[in-house]
């Protein structure tokens, strides 16, 4: 699935990540935690960031994250791939080009 990867550090990239479990774990290095964009979109972070002193990438909606995280689309409890046009506008969100 289409999703934002933010790596901290470095700016935020278009990018594929298969839609289980196991693949989304792999991309933010351990167990997820989401937080809710809209109705239609989350942010997928490490739960455990902080206590494990994953270097800090962002602040975005007055939320410090830390680690790598992803924004991907959201269909009821599903996570969903980004169309290409929400895809752009996070990578602008979140300063990209």
């Amino acid at each position: 699935m289409q999703v934002v990867r933010k790596d901290p550090g470095k700016p935020p990239a278009i990018t594929q990540v298969k839609n289980t479990l196991e693949a989304l774990q792999q991309a933010v290095d351990g167990p997820i935690e989401t937080v809710t964009l809209a109705r239609d979109a989350v942010i997928i972070c490490n739960e455990e960031g902080r206590l494990m002193g994953l270097p800090h990438n962002c602040r975005f909606l007055g939320i410090d994250f830390v680690g790598t995280i992803l924004v991907v689309g959201a269909d009821g409890d599903e996570f969903s791939g980004l169309s290409e046009t929400d895809a752009k506008t996070v990578v602008r969100w979140f300063g990209g080009a």
